[in-house]
């Protein structure tokens, strides 16, 4: 490219136990001025939190540090993920920096869509409504965190969007389903509601009649969303 090219760095989704870096469905942003990266990060299976957040913060540093190389802003760095990709995404834009990392791995702007922001509050991890200790410990939040969800409060809520939002923390762009039968609308709703209490840009598109992914995520209008997202996050950086 003539100059460098701002970053959009994808995070799949999965249940943080499955998928991979393959068929980013943001490719298309690489046809409008971006540079696109997709991301693979240790699964549930072979490492426990925080190792997801440890991957996708080497993940940046790489890239600011190979920035010359692959004609890459290295100021101008968004996150984005899809479902537990959002999740962590939404980590990585929010959650304190190491103190000791020499590169920040810092991002400009968050993109998640329909991600669980309170993973304590997930139905799936809260007793009750049938749910027995085998069906608690089965959760894909509690194979990442090497047990129950509520047995581990303070895991929980560092892997939570939800609890580290500060001041100072990026624009969010949030999309979510309002027929999402994983992860309840309500997950978003809190987030932005957070966000905006705690004076962090962040901008709610409930999608009428939209699931757990799919089409409705990648119509013209949502392009559009994300289009003008971006270009007011980044902008000026």
């Amino acid at each position: 490219p003539a100059r460098p090219l701002p970053v959009v760095l994808w995070i799949h989704g999965g249940g943080w136990k499955s998928g991979s870096k393959e068929n980013c469905p943001l490719t298309w942003l690489a046809g409008e001025g971006y540079a696109v990266v997709s991301l693979g990060y240790r699964l549930s299976y072979l490492a426990r939190w925080p190792a997801q957040l440890e991957d996708a913060r080497a993940a940046i540093r790489w890239l600011r540090t190979h920035a010359d190389r692959y004609h890459l802003d290295a100021s101008r760095i968004a996150v984005a993920g899809g479902s537990s990709g959002a999740n962590l995404a939404g980590v990585v834009g929010t959650a304190p920096s190491p103190a000791d990392e020499a590169t920040s791995s810092r991002v400009s702007a968050v993109i998640d869509f329909y991600g669980a922001s309170d993973v304590l509050t997930m139905p799936v991890n809260v007793p009750g409504a049938g749910r027995t200790e085998a069906d608690l410990a089965n959760s894909n939040a509690a194979k990442l965190l090497g047990g129950i969800v509520r047995d581990r409060p303070e895991l929980a809520r560092a892997m939570s969007t939800l609890y580290q939002v500060s001041k100072d923390d990026p624009p969010f762009l949030i999309l979510h389903g309002d027929q999402d039968p994983q992860v309840p609308l309500e997950q978003s709703t809190r987030l932005h509601a957070k966000l905006k209490a705690t004076c962090v840009s962040s901008e709610l598109k409930v999608l009428p009649g939209a699931g757990h992914g799919g089409k409705a995520f990648d119509t013209p209008e949502a392009r559009d969303t994300i289009r003008a997202f971006l270009r007011r996050s980044l902008a000026g950086k």
